[in-house]
């Protein structure tokens, strides 16, 4: 596991923290690397799902808590902190753990991505266009393999690929070595394979969950200070902060939060499946790997 460390991919509510949680007691020195865009962010706790502190504290836990809700966190930032804490695990002789649904920002450990140049200007000049959809047929004219990719009111991802496509007058899909390309890499890649009817149970219970939590008043906390773009587009946070703004209802904000999450975690599944690299485990077989994984070490 140590030359070859295990990555744990999946749909959001699917299990992988628990599965991967569940390694980490059963195998000595095993310390867990979270590869979630959102749980980056300090004092986003409930609605991210991040490790209790009491699993931080019985497990190594890694790239969580790491900037405030306020500052923009990239892609190029999360390769260079994850590759200081691989190095520093490595010299201590732990045994690396990436457990995550960020997919993109898997691809970035796992096949080194090299992201595409950024063009502040650019990006600033299309924020000032109000109609996402808008910008996504823009985007659809300059680069239709990648505006097939988002959906058109993902604003972030939209305005990304647009400010890549006019600053390099290159599509925005074609950078890096392809996102179609599955080359071998020194990985064992294990996704969690789950039923659309079980996965959109678990999905809203976590949320019932997470609001008897305090998720409402983690949000309200939020909304006193400055976000990100980043941070104010997380899911469950961008609905709630509806409601508290005064935009949405509680239960419409809700229902919206669980229906989108709902497709997003259809779009993970897609991605996640279009690697030949993922070896897809039901979640009824988890505990099987495990003992697998621990009797193999």
């Amino acid at each position: 596991m140590q030359e070859r460390p295990i990555v744990i991919v999946g749909p959001t509510a699917c299990g992988k923290s628990a599965f991967a949680l569940e390694i980490a007691r059963q195998v000595h020195g095993v310390e867990l690397l979270s590869v979630d865009s959102m749980q980056v962010y300090r004092r986003m706790n409930i609605g991210t799902a991040k490790p209790t502190v009491e699993e931080q504290r019985e497990i190594s836990h890694h790239l969580i808590d790491l900037v405030d809700p306020s500052e923009t966190f990239t892609l190029v930032d999360f390769q260079r902190v994850h590759d200081s804490v691989r190095t520093e695990i490595q010299e201590r002789d732990g045994i690396p753990l990436l457990v995550g649904g960020t997919g993109l920002y898997v691809r970035a450990v796992v096949d080194r991505l090299t992201p595409p140049p950024q063009f502040s200007h650019i990006a600033s000049q299309l924020d000032a266009e109000p109609d996402t959809k808008l910008l996504h047929q823009r985007l659809t004219e300059l680069d239709p393999t990648g505006a097939e990719r988002m959906e058109d009111t993902n604003r972030r991802r939209i305005i990304r690929a647009l400010e890549v496509s006019i600053g390099t007058g290159k599509p925005f899909s074609s950078f890096g070595p392809g996102l179609d390309t599955y080359p071998d890499v020194p990985y064992r890649i294990i996704g969690i394979e789950i039923g659309r009817d079980d996965l959109d149970e678990r999905i809203r219970q976590r949320y019932e969950d997470q609001i008897e939590t305090g998720f409402l008043e983690e949000v309200r906390s939020l909304a006193e200070g400055e976000l990100s773009k980043t941070a104010g587009q997380a899911l469950g946070y961008k609905e709630l902060l509806a409601h508290v703004r005064g935009e949405l209802s509680f239960d419409d904000a809700l229902e919206l939060a669980i229906q989108r999450t709902k497709r997003f975690a259809r779009r993970q599944q897609r991605w996640f499946r279009r690697d030949p690299r993922v070896e897809w485990v039901t979640t009824g077989d988890l505990e099987t790997v495990v003992h697998q994984i621990s009797s193999q070490k």
